[in-house]
């Protein structure tokens, strides 16, 4: 005969949540308004249920063991579907009223996310909508750990697929180009797309990670290995060490947007390179009406900014 599992108590699985997030049964205690006991408690239980240790106790709190982490990801996934139900039982009784939580990289906030709040504004006046930024790894996390509704990500080709996961889905936005940033003066000398190769001597400015191992990436099937002398991911400060002649870059066409620079110039690049723009959410959250709405606002934005 197989062994037999008590089913998950739903309650009990939030209690470890709470847990695992704040690391501590105190912690737990003091966010869910309890007494440490009755956390310990609930969480004993769970672990009698399932048959398995979840966490290891000591006197600098929690670590969660292996059957711990895999149950905090299907934990994660209940809490997420749950506020995704109160959304929709508080939008269909106010009316379009609720919270939206948007996660999204800076050129992204700067040029998509103001436009899409725009218009979103106007068929939902009551929608209380935040937007924090985050680079896509970690905005990607928050949507799976249910902090974010949905995410705005980029990838370079070759990169991991961040939007691929069983618990969410994507939509495509658009193909944001990648552009050679030289001195104006410089740039007046050059013909479009630019070969990378001719840029071989120059000294470089890069950013983030992976804009870096995308900059080496292109720079290697053009024949060179970039001279890096500056690291920032700033783009008024990549554009203006550019414009000071300092180094020449690689930008994506958002960033340009987000702060134009009329003492640069760019340049489209031979094999016109991109980065892919998409925007996530959990599976369960693209039913919400205002995640609907949201992608929808920012698929009109993009139309309209192609127009």
């Amino acid at each position: 005969m197989s062994e037999r599992t008590e089913p998950v108590d739903p309650r009990r699985l939030l209690i470890f949540r709470e847990v695992a997030r704040c690391g501590s049964l105190s912690g737990a205690a003091s966010a869910l308004g309890w007494t440490q006991p009755a956390v310990g408690q609930h969480l004993q239980r769970l672990e009698r249920d399932l048959g398995v240790p979840l966490a290891l106790r000591s006197t600098r709190g929690v670590a969660l063991t292996e059957a711990g982490r895999c149950l905090l990801e299907h934990a994660d996934a209940v809490a997420s579907r749950l506020a995704v139900a109160a959304d929709q039982m508080r939008a269909l009784r106010t009316l379009r009223a609720g919270t939206l939580r948007v996660v999204a990289f800076p050129s992204a906030s700067a040029t998509l996310i103001p436009p899409a709040l725009a218009a979103l504004a106007g068929q939902a006046p009551g929608l209380d909508v935040r937007l924090s930024e985050q680079e896509p790894p970690e905005a990607r996390q928050s949507v799976l750990a249910g902090d974010a509704d949905l995410a705005l990500l980029f990838q370079y080709p070759g990169d991991r697929a961040e939007d691929q996961h069983q618990d969410l889905t994507s939509a495509r936005l658009l193909d944001d180009p990648i552009y050679a940033v030289l001195p104006a003066g410089q740039a007046g000398r050059m013909r479009e797309p630019v070969d990378l190769a001719r840029l071989g001597g120059k000294r470089w400015v890069a950013g983030c990670p992976r804009c870096r191992a995308h900059l080496v990436t292109l720079a290697t099937a053009a024949g060179f290995h970039p001279d890096i002398r500056h690291s920032t991911d700033d783009y008024v400060v990549v554009q203006n060490l550019v414009a000071s002649g300092f180094a020449v870059a690689l930008l994506p066409g958002l960033a340009l947007a987000a702060v134009p620079n009329g003492r640069v110039r760019a340049l489209a690049v031979r094999g016109r390179p991109v980065r892919r723009i998409s925007v996530v959410c959990r599976r369960e959250a693209g039913e919400s009406p205002p995640v609907r709405a949201f992608i929808q606002a920012l698929t009109s934005t993009v139309e309209s900014q192609r127009a």
